[in-house]
């Protein structure tokens, strides 16, 4: 077998450009079109075959350290291929009428309580939807699409152009009926011939417990109806949760912040809050510290993608009194009294046994 830069006509380390400036040379003599000869339509099979394998990147390693296919990995190659490269690949045959509709995106905005637990409502949209009148089909009730007179149904016009590997045949989407292959005659007087009409519809919505902000839900075919009755987009929705004046969220957690006087922080006592389950007890334990937290289990938001719920964590706040009368001021002093051996003092930091000071 002749070696492909042999039979294209230029040495081993010829770039991409002077492959294709030999294979057009070559190919203005040898195509079929231009010479009928036999040898000629022989020689123009190796002269494609050889570039078809060196215009490949990965072929042409392959041939180059000596593969055992002459012909490169693909010996199964198409001349149609090598014709597209250069006057370019189009569809065949008609294209369809009808279209994919429009994507959508929908700002939902919910309360911290709905995004913990999940929420149904139903929301007014303006969008495209199926003509009631011609059902998708763009044509006036009684009427139906005709064949295209010029393209004969193919949506495609053919020609012959002359080029440098002689008379090619070329297609083209047809200018009467856009390509359909087609035509409508009468369209629908309701939606103009787009086989949808703009209309407000109700869409329900059922947004799942355990949602954040910023989160988009996309919801499968529920976007507008396509050009000719073609299938429907989807819809995002783009959640957005409000903030909420108790609570905050922390992952599946939530958190809040509970004021303690310094009586009861360091006396104990047992304290009610409401929460989003009803009235929680919560017990503060004696001496109990600003930054300090109680955590109760299986009270947070709900999993998006799990089962079970988040905790809800109280974080303490030890509340000082600020304006005191005498008679507490006299108190204060004789608790301090009592308490003399307490004096302020930088606090020392606790350093575990990885942590000690070198």
């Amino acid at each position: 077998m002749a070696d492909h830069y042999d039979v294209l006509g230029v040495p081993r380390d010829a770039s991409e450009e002077q492959i294709k400036k030999a294979y057009r040379k070559l190919a203005r003599e040898l195509h079929p079109d231009v010479n009928p000869e036999p040898e000629a339509q022989e020689r123009f099979k190796l002269v494609t075959h050889a570039y078809e394998v060196l215009i490949d990147v990965e072929q042409r390693r392959n041939y180059d350290m000596g593969g055992s296919n002459p012909f490169g990995g693909n010996a199964n190659f198409g001349f149609g291929d090598i014709f597209d490269s250069f006057f370019g690949g189009g569809q065949r045959g008609p294209r369809s009428r009808q279209q994919r509709g429009e994507d959508a995106l929908l700002r939902i905005d919910l309360t911290l309580k709905e995004a913990v637990f999940g929420v149904s409502k139903s929301i007014d949209i303006e969008t495209a939807v199926l003509c009631e009148s011609c059902s998708g089909s763009c044509c006036q009730p009684g009427t139906d699409l005709r064949t295209c007179d010029v393209c004969g149904g193919l949506g495609q016009i053919s020609r012959q152009v002359r080029s440098l590997l002689g008379n090619v045949m070329t297609s083209q989407p047809c200018n009467s009926c856009r390509g359909f292959g087609q035509v409508v005659e009468s369209p629908c007087v309701s939606c103009r011939g787009q086989g949808r009409v703009r209309a407000s519809r109700s869409l329900d919505l059922n947004i799942p417990g355990g949602v954040e902000d910023g989160l988009r839900l996309q919801l499968s075919g529920q976007g507008e109806v396509g050009f000719a009755g073609g299938p429907s987009g989807d819809i995002y929705l783009d959640i957005r949760v409000k903030a909420d004046d108790t609570f905050s969220r922390a992952g599946d957690d939530l958190t809040c912040v509970l004021t303690v006087p310094m009586h009861e922080a360091a006396l104990g006592c047992q304290v009610s809050i409401e929460t989003y389950d009803g009235t929680v007890n919560l017990d503060v334990s004696p001496g109990v510290q600003s930054g300090d937290s109680i955590t109760v289990k299986g009270k947070g938001a709900q999993k998006l993608r799990h089962q079970g719920r988040g905790d809800l964590v109280v974080t303490i706040e030890v509340d000082t009194p600020q304006k005191l009368d005498s008679k507490q001021k006299e108190l204060l002093r004789q608790l301090a009294k009592l308490r003399k051996n307490d004096a302020p003092a930088l606090k020392k930091h606790s350093h575990g046994h990885f942590g000690k000071r070198r």
